[in-house]
């Protein structure tokens, strides 16, 4: 019997997997440029993802069927949970390409185990990994909020304070030393040796699999984050160099003289903001 174009599709896992993931790269990739360019033409909705503009025709009939302090509430969830949507696609985007080669084994396992094509588990295990930076979506989001309420974010999202820049340098500098990133990173390197171990049945297994390497992958890369508030939130620039800096990290052989030299230049950089008002003018301008 002839084999049906979905069966031919589900037998060739391997293609499906990498087509997903890379899908949903480019999709989140393609959202931020589109986030970013209608940013730059409109500053009502860079005000608006910084949580200091709202709808004002929502606001007007809120007030009016509920009062005034209904609508500042309804104001302050609109704009979180926008502001937690773009730092979902954004972790999307940046921390999936470094877990393609986990979930491309765990297919592969998965395919050999089954001895047929790709079943949900290996969904659930995406699902499971975004969940997590999903999580860390949230306290990132809160913490943009709490910023720029404190008027200690720029409009285009980056740290206004050289102290408080150069404090983050030097704090993701210095975790960079630490032995739960070596830990972590050494967990996020080595999925041919983490998989077997950590391998659970069912699909709420993969889901349990995927969270559970979600967490590793946020105490190797979580501080790391942070430096999206001091060189901006929405600068795709500094968003790829982190996230290239990231999958250097994990797939490039040699990753502690990597980290080392990372943490180098992190807390010389923070050093030089920490003193940036005692340099000449003309020689660091960070704002």
């Amino acid at each position: 019997m002839v084999a049906s174009p979905l069966e031919l599709v589900l037998a060739r896992d391997r293609i499906l997997v990498i087509a997903s993931v890379v899908g949903l790269c480019l999709l989140a990739w393609l959202f931020l440029v589109h986030l970013t360019l209608q940013m730059e033409a409109m500053d009502g909705v860079a005000a608006r993802m910084m949580g200091m503009k709202a709808d004002d025709s929502l606001s007007a009939f809120i007030a009016t069927t509920m009062g005034p302090r209904a609508a500042a509430l309804t104001d302050a969830s609109v704009n979180f949970t926008l502001v937690t949507l773009m730092w979902v696609v954004m972790m999307t985007g940046m921390m999936l390409p470094s877990a393609a080669p986990t979930i491309l084994l765990f297919a592969a396992l998965e395919r050999k185990r089954t001895q047929r094509g790709t079943s949900g588990r290996t969904a659930a295990f995406i699902g499971g990994y975004l969940a997590i930076w999903g999580v860390y979506s949230v306290a990132a989001a809160a913490v943009q909020t709490l910023l720029s309420h404190t008027h200690l974010l720029s409009m285009q999202m980056a740290a206004t304070s050289t102290f408080l820049a150069g404090l983050v340098f030097i704090g993701a500098g210095l975790y960079e030393l630490t032995p739960l990133k070596d830990r972590c990173l050494t967990q996020c390197r080595s999925p041919i040796e983490w998989l077997p171990r950590h391998m659970r049945p069912g699909r709420l297994g993969a889901l349990h699999m995927g969270m559970e390497h979600g967490i590793y992958c946020l105490g190797c890369c979580w501080v790391l984050m942070l430096l999206l508030f001091v060189g901006g939130v929405m600068n795709l620039i500094w968003v790829a160099a982190l996230a290239l800096l990231v999958l250097a990290q994990k797939l490039v052989p040699g990753s502690l003289v990597l980290m080392r030299i990372t943490a180098a230049i992190l807390v010389s950089s923070g050093i030089v903001l920490l003193f940036h008002p005692l340099l000449p003018t003309h020689l660091l301008s960070w704002q």
